[in-house]
């Protein structure tokens, strides 16, 4: 009888603690909407989780003491150098000269002769055409002949003067006539000489743009244009905040696109003054002498060198990053041992001027230091990594 009552007893905790189980089930504790035996499951389940967590704290602390292949990234590094670094900024410019004229005339008149044609070379002073002078040449023989003869009589006058002979006033008036005839005589020589148009410098003729025998007016109509292509230069306007930076001398990379060309030079001008209109000062840029493909009014991009750093270190772009406070940092590699494994360290950087793909670095990192390269994204802190094909040249 006792064994019966004891097997009855058994029989009902077990169904009490199943049904308990039952009732204290996820699925139940969720559809219960008990508030406080949800939370009572939570408090469960996390405890669950701290025990999980540090079970498996203990088994990877074994495994590492035990497992003899490590796996650890692998990554690729540079050297950090000190080397020149060279900063440009780019603007456009235009190819002109100060050779390059449109010929106007001083004299109002007739162009009765052309004596050059289109692409010919011409020297200074040569006479490139002549305009009617509407009979000046003619007054001028006219003042030349009362000119001599008031001459004559000055040096005879003088002569008897010198001899005490005569009165003083003949003497002057014979002096005075003859100064005022050769004043007039040079003048209307000054009024010839406007109906010859000569070249102002030697150059090519390029355009000859008044026929022969067509009225002209002084100061207005254009003859020809004239231009030498071996003082040329380009001039550029570049923005204000570079008028400490772009000085005489600095170094320009020219490069002309529709050539397809490219040549070095320097600037041999920096403006003064600051355009109010649009913020800028004038620069000019010399060119070597001897292109003829080199044309005025032809297009330049210009790589103008406004920064100079001779003992820089650069790093590329790519293997920087920034964290949520807006600092950048790079990872570099410490305490490798001699089978090329290390530890990767965040080091925090300050940057400074960009070119292309590098960057300057000014403060984080010394010449000498590992930076990782290749995996730079992937690491961590602290974390162990195994170095593969060091690259130790400098970075460009």
């Amino acid at each position: 009888m006792k064994k019966i009552y004891l097997l009855v007893i058994t029989a009902l905790v077990l169904v009490s603690c199943g049904g308990e189980n039952k009732k204290n089930s996820m699925e139940n504790v969720l559809s219960s909407n008990n508030l406080e035996l949800l939370r009572q499951k939570r408090a469960e389940v996390v405890a669950e989780q701290h025990e999980a967590n540090e079970k498996l704290k203990q088994l990877d602390a074994v495994i590492s003491k035990l497992d003899t292949v490590k796996k650890v990234p692998l990554i690729t590094t540079i050297t950090a150098k000190q080397e020149a670094f060279n900063h440009y900024f780019e603007v456009q410019g235009n190819v002109t000269t100060k050779d390059l004229l449109v010929i106007t005339p001083e004299y109002n008149g007739i162009l009765t002769n052309v004596y050059v044609k289109e692409g010919q070379k011409v020297t200074k002073g040569q006479v490139l055409a002549k305009i009617d002078d509407g009979g000046l040449g003619q007054q001028l023989s006219q003042l030349q002949i009362q000119a001599d003869l008031a001459k004559t009589t000055y040096e005879r006058q003088k002569r008897l003067w010198d001899q005490n002979i005569g009165s003083e006033i003949q003497f002057l008036q014979a002096k005075s006539n003859y100064e005022a005839q050769q004043k007039a005589v040079d003048q209307i020589k000054q009024q010839v000489a406007k109906t010859t148009v000569r070249a102002p410098f030697s150059g090519t003729i390029d355009d000859v743009i008044t026929e022969q025998g067509s009225v002209v007016a002084a100061g207005q109509s254009p003859l020809m244009r004239i231009v030498n292509l071996s003082n040329m230069y380009i001039e550029t306007e570049v923005p204000e905040r570079y008028i400490k930076d772009v000085t005489v001398g600095k170094h320009v990379d020219v490069e002309f696109p529709v050539l397809g060309k490219t040549v070095e030079s320097n600037v041999r001008q920096a403006g003064d003054f600051i355009n109010a209109a649009n913020r800028t000062f004038k620069v000019e840029i010399g060119l070597p002498k001897g292109d003829n493909t080199i044309k005025p009014n032809l297009t330049a991009k210009l790589k103008i060198n406004d920064y100079t750093n001779e003992n820089a270190i650069l790093i590329p772009q790519s293997v920087i990053s920034e964290n949520a406070e807006g600092e950048q940092y790079i990872y570099v590699v410490e305490d490798k041992n001699d089978k090329e494994e290390g530890v990767a360290k965040k080091v925090i950087i300050k940057t400074g001027k960009t070119q292309g793909d590098v960057i300057e670095v000014l403060s984080g990192i010394k010449k000498g230091a590992e930076i990782i390269k290749e995996g730079a994204r992937s690491v961590k802190d602290e974390q162990t990594v195994k170095v593969i094909n060091i690259n130790k040249d400098s970075i460009n």
